[in-house]
């Protein structure tokens, strides 16, 4: 096969840049990782950009015999996202969308994350249909190619049942858009035998009694085994045929390259109660009651999946208490008004009238514990595999029982898998629909595991598939885990057609072979993930990937995700002494993971177990030159002097820019880097001027009075060239005491740093010592924590909330206006549309909210742009890898049109975005200075 690829590469080459063409073992090895507990490494990854370039793969594959599998957000459970053969991967490119008749429709590309989707609806008060737990992570691709549903999606609502459109390109590389009236006649005269064919089975199957009859029965329930036979039975023409196998086909028929969603209403009243029953028949039993109400969730938790989350915060005291065999089911009840919410809440509460609970059942409105409920419930799977013994993976079974026979089914299941030694394995699904998953850790490498699971899997087939005639994939998409058993669930006639309407769509096998259907009986027991222990930091991993979207480096090396992959397998190879595959990740793990890594957190915010892999990075750099003091040690005791020396630094390279023009100022600069093999920093127009150092009033002896800590980068960074602004120090200032208070500034300010510039290179001994400084400086200051802190760079409050004394109150800047200075002024909010960017350290403190609302109240509309959680710009990697700043704000021109300015609370940061964005941005105090500008102090009492 690897001259058959090299021959795709050459085809290619041409078409495809080179730097899409992706060929060295360590990125082949991240990007080809999914969720599942499978791994295949390809040989190629393309990342292509637009329906040309994939049909220029699919004749280059097709030519030269290689197979190709479709890759969306690879949060896939089943094994269907891999290959090792040539794995086309969609990247930002593929991220359009349309909003049609005011939402009730959309039209979206396999790129867009099912979340923005919603985000995108949110106005029209409408969503997608499907809601899988992943869909903060998952994408368009994905959930229709896998025909996902989820918590309150059912069977009406899931892709199949909402598509309206699709736009299709087949193994042959022939586009179809099933809305353009011109492509369907077009279609219909050149693939006329194709379409005759699929409305030949159709008939064929609808005249089969049986056969119609038995797959009107399955699709009752969930089910995502083998291909969507009900679309033969559904439809008759052609078109609607062709369109609704697509859906749930897994990349095995062709490239959904477009999908237009009928959308639902989101009904914006929500109430959610955690109801707790002494065991598990009468939490079925309660589910069935509920069956009959307009309840739009019921998700069943039994009491290990209790146990696995009992510690997280917010859940009451009183789930540590339950008996051994209690259950729980988390109802959630919706409306459009206060009258529809409270009826459809009093009819839930009838009908679980007379069951017994372990305590009285109390639904809440609250915003934040609803939100607590449902994300510790999305995060359950991930939650188990947290606490798995190191080296093992964690397996998640995806069945469905008809409802009426819940009881049985979960009890007989219960003891399938306690029967085969899986007594730790735990149990929640959505209840209504009778769906189940079965979620347990399981170690391959010791000898009779795998013939142990082998034997689970034959009995859960049994019960399952043969007992109780269920799904054995409800909504996990068939993929290769069941794959050899897509037979026995559907019997002989089904699974016929299934291989028929493969050889009509592919006839050369050659889109994602095996997955859905195959001739390997033990497919699903072959190329099982190993899970190393690597290092306590990240062994808790299960590799979901729900923290890639808010990882700025996702566009341009690896995520997280990607990265954990990566150090294990180095691990994994050290330890059994394959060194020279160990060095080949070596060579590119410098540039890929450590130094494009913003080690900003963002992905711990996303992570179920609470994994950030900035630690991680943090720890190799320490590795790496932590122990080098040479110039962190000095640099640490003469801070202050070394500021002064770049504000010096700043000052000489602004009078240059000034003296020589913006134009040949950037061409020097450029010329400077090459020569220097990218040592000096970037200079851009953005690059500001020294900052000036402004020290508070006299003291006035007023009773309100606040320690303000300026940080060491707005003591050197001052505003750009031509920007006729104040310093962060001197805003900062003016509007506190604007406000009424007497500002102490903590001595010596100047040799202060809060250690985050020595933590994020790895200096750890140096970042804790400036820490410890700053803790001391700042109980003189506050006379021992008896005044409150401000620090005007939100990622320095965060880093000192980790460090300094608990007596400290400690105040980002936002948060301080919100509570302790707006009040005291008068406000005019600026007539001014501005944008807004909520840095990641104000994400991972919860301050999104405070801080949009500080913004409300000083301007006339705030832009928030979606999808930038962080700028990337990472202390100083602005500068020195700036292509990471630019992939992480690629697009926020766009974004920002129409805006004046734009405000943020991170003066590095603010350069970064200011170069990326077409305007300037400032500090959020300097909007708050702006908006009380012209308006009378309200009185303050002294």
């Amino acid at each position: 096969m690897a001259h058959a690829v090299d021959a795709v590469i050459e085809a290619l080459s041409g078409v495809i840049d080179s730097s899409r063409l992706i060929t060295d073992p360590l990125r082949r090895l991240a990007y080809g990782t999914d969720a599942s507990f499978y791994r295949l490494i390809p040989q190629l990854v393309v990342r292509v950009d637009n329906e040309r370039e994939l049909q220029a793969v699919l004749a280059a594959c097709t030519t030269h015999e290689v197979s190709v599998t479709f890759r969306a957000a690879g949060t896939s459970l089943s094994g269907q996202a891999i290959t090792d053969s040539v794995l086309i991967q969609l990247g930002r490119a593929w991220q359009q969308h349309r909003i049609l008749d005011d939402g009730r429709a959309i039209t979206l590309q396999p790129g867009v994350i099912g979340a923005r989707a919603n985000q995108l609806l949110l106005p029209f008060q409408r969503k997608i249909g499907p809601d899988p737990a992943s869909i903060d992570s998952c994408m368009i691709g994905g959930i229709a190619a896998n025909n996902a549903s989820g918590m309150c999606c059912g069977t009406a609502n899931n892709t199949y049942q909402t598509v309206q459109d699709m736009r299709m390109v087949l193994a042959d590389g022939t586009v179809l858009d099933t809305a353009d009236s011109a492509s369907v006649a077009d279609f219909r005269r050149r693939h006329g035998p194709l379409l005759a064919r699929l409305e030949a089975l159709g008939e064929r199957t609808r005249a089969n009694t049986a056969l119609a009859d038995r797959i009107r029965h399955k699709y009752r329930l969930k089910n995502t085994m083998g291909y969507s036979l009900n679309s033969l039975v559904d439809f008759s023409d052609g078109i609607s045929i062709l369109k609704h196998l697509m859906v749930g086909s897994e990349g095995t028929l062709g490239f959904i390259s477009s999908i237009t969603y009928r959308t639902i209403v989101d009904e914006p009243l929500k109430a959610a109660a955690l109801a707790f029953f002494p065991d598990m028949a009468t939490t079925c039993r309660a589910t069935l009651a509920l069956k009959s109400t307009a309840v739009s969730a019921v998700e069943l938790m039994d009491r290990a999946a209790l146990r696995s989350v009992e510690d997280q915060p917010g859940l009451p005291e009183s789930l540590k208490r339950l008996p051994e065999g209690a259950a729980a089911l988390l109802v959630d009840v919706r409306g459009n008004d206060e009258v529809e919410l409270d009826k459809r809440l009093g009819d839930a509460m009838a009908a679980l009238e007379g069951l017994p609970t372990c305590e009285p059942i109390e639904f809440t409105r609250d915003v934040s514990t609803y939100s607590m409920y449902w994300k510790i419930r999305k995060g359950m799977f991930p939650a188990v595999g947290a606490v798995r013994d190191k080296g093992t993976t964690v397996v998640i079974e995806d069945v469905a029982f008809p409802i009426e026979h819940l009881e049985e089914g979960v009890r007989q299941l219960t003891d399938v898998f306690a029967r085969h030694g899986y007594q730790d394995a735990i149990l929640f699904g959505h209840a209504l629909e009778g769906n189940l998953h079965f979620v347990f850790p399981q170690g391959f490498e010791r000898a009779g595991e795998i013939e142990r699971y082998e034997a689970l899997m034959e009995d859960v087939v049994q019960l399952v598939g043969e007992r109780y005639d269920g799904s054995l994939k409800a909504e996990h998409g068939t993929g290769r885990n069941m794959a050899p058993f897509v037979e026995r669930e559907w019997g002989a006639d089904a699974y016929q057609l299934m291989w028929e309407i493969k050889a009509l769509l592919d006839p050369r096998n050659l889109l994602n072979p095996d997955v859905i259907l195959t001739r390997k009986a033990t497919l699903h027991l072959e190329n099982l993930k190993p899970l190393p222990a690597a290092d306590n930091l990240i062994d808790h991993c299960i590799e979901c990937g729900f923290c890639e979207p808010v990882c700025p480096s996702r566009h341009l090396t690896l995520t997280p995700r990607q990265r954990i992959v990566v150090r294990r397998e180095m691990a994994r190879l050290e330890q059994e002494g394959r060194h020279e595959e160990r060095n080949a990740l070596d060579k590119g793990w410098q540039y890929d993971g450590l130094d494009t890594c913003a080690a900003d957190g963002m992905c711990q915010t996303r992570c179920p177990v609470g994994i950030n892999t900035g630690d991680l990075i943090r720890a190799w750099r320490h590795e790496q030159h932590g122990a080098d003091q040479r110039l962190s040690a000095p640099l640490s005791r003469h801070f202050g002097a070394a500021t002064r020396m770049a504000r010096w630094g700043l000052g000489a390279v602004n009078g240059v820019h000034r003296l020589i023009g913006t134009p040949r100022m950037s061409r020097l600069a450029f010329k400077a880097r090459h020569l220097s093999h990218e040592q000096l920093p970037l200079w851009t127009p953005a690059m500001p001027r020294p900052a000036e150092t402004t020290l508070p009033s006299a003291s006035s002896g007023r009773m309100r009075r606040v320690v303000y800590l300026p940080s060491c980068a707005t003591r050197m960074f001052g505003p750009a060239e031509g920007q006729q602004e104040l310093s962060v120090m001197a805003l900062t200032l003016k509007v506190l005491e604007r406000a009424g208070m007497e500002v102490i500034v903590p001595e010596p300010f100047n040799q202060l740093c809060c250690g985050m510039a020595f933590q994020s290179k790895g200096h750890l001994d140096e970042a804790n010592a400036k820490a410890d400084e700053v803790n001391k400086a700042l109980l003189v200051a506050t006379e021992n924590g008896r005044w409150p802190v401000v620090c005007d760079t939100s990622p320095c409050v965060s880093r000192m909330n980790e460090r300094l004394d608990g007596k400290l109150s400690l105040f980002e800047p936002v948060v301080f206006i919100h509570a302790h200075v707006l009040d005291y002024l008068s406000i005019e909010p600026v007539d001014e549309s501005i944008a807004l960017h909520v840095t990641c350290s104000s994400r991972r403190m919860g301050l999104t909210d405070t801080f949009k609302a500080v913004a409300q109240a000083c301007a006339r509309e705030v832009v928030m742009p979606a999808g930038m959680e962080c700028c990337g710009f990472a202390g100083d990697k602005g500068f020195q890898v700036p292509e990471l700043n630019a992939s992480a704000l690629e697009g926020l021109e766009q974004a920002v049109a129409g805006c004046e300015r734009g405000y943020s609370n991170s003066r590095t940061c603010e350069i970064g975005l200011s170069q990326h964005s077409g305007i300037p941005y400032y500090s959020i105090l300097s909007l708050v200075e702006r908006a009380s500008r012209n308006g009378a102090r309200k009185p303050v009492s002294n």
